[in-house]
């Protein structure tokens, strides 16, 4: 169902990792005309981006998106999207079409038509990376979030807004299975108590640990 990587170190892991999304990323432009990546917002992946943003691909075939966004401005800095354009929209990457999970409204569900519209057009999504929470969490799929039921469906629209306890403002976020869908899938994750949640998710139901429902054909990286 997955494959775990195991690495000595948190360096050495931010360097293979990026290596593997550039050879996904140009596997897929390979046979294709453009291809979408879509990465987390948080503190994880930064050091990911870092490395990332200076691979040789052809950038300018490239849609990059968000998993899930916080509903706050660009200028705030809880904004994702401020993540992606300070540290992987850059050098090389910036090259790269940014698609956006976040509208000037006041409220998500707003913005989620012309939001989801734009998500439709990169689909299905050619390399995805992904964070976990040691609540089991993944994008702003929560356990005790409000429409979490409707996002694991099979059914489930594009994006969905999403507010839980653990959020500290409402979000949006891809669903499970436009993230399950994805064609070359990660998970990165550091720490033992990390590790130890991944593990015990795998024999959960999605409703108690989300990260389940992406876990077909994933591969995990570790580091302590």
């Amino acid at each position: 169902m997955s494959q775990f990587i195991d690495y000595p170190d948190r360096e050495l892991l931010v360097m293979d990792l990026a290596n593997k999304l550039a050879g996904d990323l140009r596997e897929a432009l390979g046979h294709q005309d453009r291809a979408s990546l879509v990465v987390p917002g948080g503190s994880t992946p930064g050091p990911i981006f870092d490395v990332l943003c200076a691979a040789d691909i052809d950038w300018d075939r490239v849609d990059v998106m968000l998993s899930d966004e916080r509903w706050v401005p660009e200028t705030s800095e809880r904004s994702n999207t401020k993540l992606l354009r300070e540290r992987l929209l850059i050098e090389r990457a910036a090259a790269a079409r940014l698609v956006p999970l976040y509208l000037p409204c006041s409220e998500p569900e707003e913005g989620l038509a012309e939001l989801s519209q734009s998500c439709r057009y990169v689909l299905p999504i050619s390399v995805l990376l992904l964070g976990m929470g040691v609540d089991m969490h993944t994008a702003s799929l929560f356990p005790d979030a409000d429409r979490l039921n409707e996002a694991l469906s099979l059914e489930a629209p594009i994006l969905l807004p999403m507010r839980a306890k653990g959020a500290n403002e409402p979000r949006v976020t891809l669903t499970a299975p436009v993230l399950n869908g994805a064609i070359k899938k990660h998970l990165v994750i550091f720490g033992d108590e990390k590790r130890k949640a991944f593990v015990a998710a795998k024999s959960l139901p999605a409703t108690d640990a989300p990260v389940r429902a992406i876990m077909d054909d994933l591969m995990v990286h570790w580091a302590p």
